[in-house]
């Protein structure tokens, strides 16, 4: 992994060859090179580092809490370092990828904002290609996800989609012809912020009535903890689960109950999937695409929350009945498919380092011979003389 920074030119020309990925991805994804890259997701809890092949399969994992996000933006940096040289020992790594949950700039170099990491404007892509000495690409985790639907999942044969992932919060990400579209800032996507109840509840973000706060796994667990703290009749069951601790009620606890048929919680998911499907229609109406792939893990609860979000898509979306509809599917790739999605990515950085690298030394052999041939001729007249 040393022939990076021996070799690659650093500050402009090295921001040059990354800016112009987005504008080819369509057309270098089917040329780029058939190495292993490796895939990082950050979150707010893990980072899951996976070395990944051409194909999208994934070779190995490795997984480790996220550091807390009091602490230095360095140490996040540490441990992917740490992750990346692990994998390099067993792997012939030729590029690295991220994925962070947070907004990225337009130049895929600096992430501007991560809620969940003491990440403010930080140049995260130079900080680590310095240290890793491979190529290194960053995008905001949905981007990334929504990109490995599209190569590998859900999404395959979409020429316009639009990838929703549902979390703690609503992450997004829109790809059309092939090219993921990221706004003139980097930011485009963030559709969970969008305003769907005026004067609603209260987002972290700063706003009221953001979409995330009435579909998404924080806004489930509150409606559960809500009607639990209430000592409701229909909350019962999930309160004897958790023998009357509120704290414990999860996202992951109610869809376990859901499935085995509580009441409540059937409920609850089929609010969750209804404020989907407004969401969704609205969506529709702006950029019309022919498929929405649903992520994240509130997915999981796959028909119990995709099958209401549906029914209210057909009943919200503007033209109903005069329009062809959007398909939405669930995603396939799981929690892997951010790591996935920058991987895949970070293999266009990857050939075009190669080539780059290639034409440098193809250079230095030209020069080398020329020199071995004007030393030569030198000596001979020497000789002669």
């Amino acid at each position: 992994m040393s022939t990076y920074r021996d070799l690659a030119h650093r500050g402009s020309a090295r921001a040059t060859v990354l800016r112009t990925v987005g504008t080819r991805e369509r057309r270098s994804h089917l040329t780029a090179p058939r190495v292993p890259t490796v895939g990082i997701d950050i979150g707010g809890t893990k980072v899951m580092a996976g070395v990944v092949d051409a194909d999208g399969v994934i070779l190995e994992t490795l997984r480790t809490e996220t550091p807390d996000k009091s602490k230095s933006p360095k140490v996040v940096e540490d441990t992917i370092t740490e992750l990346v040289l692990d994998l390099s020992d067993r792997h012939d790594v030729h590029a690295v990828g991220i994925g962070a949950a947070g907004w990225v700039d337009a130049d895929r170099n600096r992430v501007l904002f991560a809620p969940h990491l003491s990440w403010r404007n930080e140049p995260l892509r130079d900080r680590l290609a310095g240290r890793l000495s491979v190529p290194v690409l960053v995008d905001n985790d949905a981007n990334t996800a929504a990109w490995a639907e599209w190569r590998f999942g859900a999404g395959r044969g979409e020429d316009h989609l639009v990838m929703i992932t549902l979390g703690t919060g609503i992450g997004g990400a829109i790809l059309e012809d092939g090219q993921v579209k990221r706004g003139k800032f980097g930011v485009a996507g963030e559709f969970g912020h969008m305003q769907v109840v005026p004067g609603g509840h209260r987002c972290p973000c700063g706003n009221r009535g953001c979409w995330e706060q009435y579909s998404s796994g924080n806004a489930l667990v509150r409606e559960a903890r809500e009607l639990a703290a209430a000592d409701s009749p229909v909350a019962y069951n999930i309160i004897d689960r958790v023998q009357g601790s509120i704290p414990d009620i999860t996202g992951p606890l109610i869809t376990e109950l859901a499935r085995e048929g509580d009441a409540m919680c059937v409920e609850l998911l089929q609010d969750i999937g209804q404020w989907l499907g407004v969401g969704i229609a609205n969506l529709a109406a702006a950029l019309d695409p022919s498929c929405f792939v649903i992520g994240g893990g509130v997915s999981a609860a796959d028909d119990l929350l995709i099958g209401p979000a549906r029914d209210a898509f057909k009943r919200q979306l503007t033209g109903r009945g005069y329009r062809p509809e959007a398909r939405i599917a669930r995603a396939q790739l799981g929690p892997e498919a951010g790591m996935v999605g920058a991987a895949d990515l970070a293999r266009l950085v990857a050939r075009r380092f190669r080539r780059a690298k290639r034409r440098r030394v193809e250079r230095y052999e030209r020069y080398d011979r020329y020199a071995r041939t004007r030393t030569g001729g030198d000596t001979g007249s020497a000789t002669e003389g």
